[in-house]
């Protein structure tokens, strides 16, 4: 029998991959999500690839009352809550935004899910919680550090927030995935990174100058105390970090979780320079970008990588694709979704 799972988000990036694998696992899905930093066009990107007419319903998290008409509509066993502002920066800018929105709709999930009888949650959680950390890499016993944005500062308190109802409602399991910087596409090329806007990440930065939408990509910072002065950072390919959703939920509904509350980090293990990656896009898809150095970006750390072996041991998941893939990918879906 097959189980059904909520994908709150699930219109947006992460969410949309995350839909494709849990379907090509063999689980049904509903995708529940407000539009507001995503289209449809994420909704038929999944049912075009999976050819499976998925449900989906445009709804506000933060509308408690309206969220709970999805509760009692659908019978799912798991929710994947993705639902979330993301923006580093912004957050920096307007933390209230970030801490009204991603705070309220967190908890109207672990409320309804207690109302409606609903068992095994994934949160979506952050490297962004362990701050500057003070050893690298990270894994899940590093200590969390006061967290350099309010968006980081939201990872944490959802995360306690999820500590705390386990503890407290015996119904509840749950996952947290703190995962590292999300990049590539589909390799179908039918889904991908649509920020709206200016991109507030790198690589949509990228692609969007190499298809001349932007006219110059900043490098924020030259002067960290690195190989190249850029930034360090843990790169995954969006495929493989939907995996580990999918890896997940199957240890939750197996019975295969030993504690009712788990974190795990998701990354490659891998540090990646800022100035490593522009390069390594250059190469693989043969195309030079206009590129310039800009002042440090508020909210930024300078280095932080996973230590990913209890992923890859207790959840029996690890990270495949290589960069060179992941970033041909990206491309490939720029070029789709600008018609070159």
């Amino acid at each position: 029998m097959k189980k059904t799972v909520l994908v709150s988000g699930g219109a947006g990036y992460i969410g949309s991959h995350t839909a494709v694998e849990l379907i090509a696992a063999g689980y049904d899905v509903v995708i529940a999500d407000n539009l507001s930093n995503s289209d449809c066009s994420g909704v038929e990107g999944v049912r075009r690839i999976t050819g499976v007419e998925v449900p989906f319903v445009e709804v506000d998290c933060c509308d408690k009352e309206a969220f709970a008409r999805v509760f009692a509509q659908y019978d799912f066993d798991s929710v994947i809550h993705f639902a979330a502002f993301k923006a580093v920066g912004e957050s920096v800018a307007d933390p209230m935004k970030y801490y009204r929105n991603n705070l309220l709709s967190f908890m109207n999930v672990v409320d309804l899910m207690r109302e409606y009888d609903r068992h095994n949650i994934v949160f979506s959680s952050s490297a962004t919680v362990y701050g500057e950390p003070d050893e690298l890499p990270v894994t899940e016993l590093s200590p969390r550090k006061p967290a350099t944005s309010a968006y980081g500062n939201t990872k944490q308190m959802c995360e306690d927030i999820l500590r705390d109802s386990v503890a407290a409602y015996d119904s509840l399991r749950a996952i947290a995935l703190r995962y590292f910087n999300p990049i590539g596409a589909h390799p179908s090329a039918l889904i991908g990174e649509l920020p709206r806007g200016v991109p507030q990440n790198l690589v949509p930065y990228i692609t969007q100058t190499a298809a001349g939408v932007r006219e110059c990509l900043s490098v924020f910072g030259d002067d960290y105390p690195t190989e190249d002065g850029s930034c360090l950072r843990d790169y995954i390919d969006i495929v493989d970090l939907a995996r580990a959703h999918v890896a997940a939920i199957d240890r939750m509904t197996s019975g295969d979780a030993t504690e009712r509350y788990e974190i795990f980090n998701v990354g490659t293990g891998r540090a990646v320079s800022v100035f490593e990656l522009v390069h390594t896009f250059e190469r693989v898809n043969n195309l030079a970008l206009n590129h310039k150095v800009a002042p440090r970006r508020a909210g930024d750390v300078m280095a932080v990588w996973a230590d990913t072996r209890r992923a890859n041991e207790v959840l029996g998941w690890r990270a495949e694709r290589p960069l060179d893939e992941t970033l041909r990918s990206a491309w490939e879906w720029e070029k789709y979704v600008r018609k070159l």
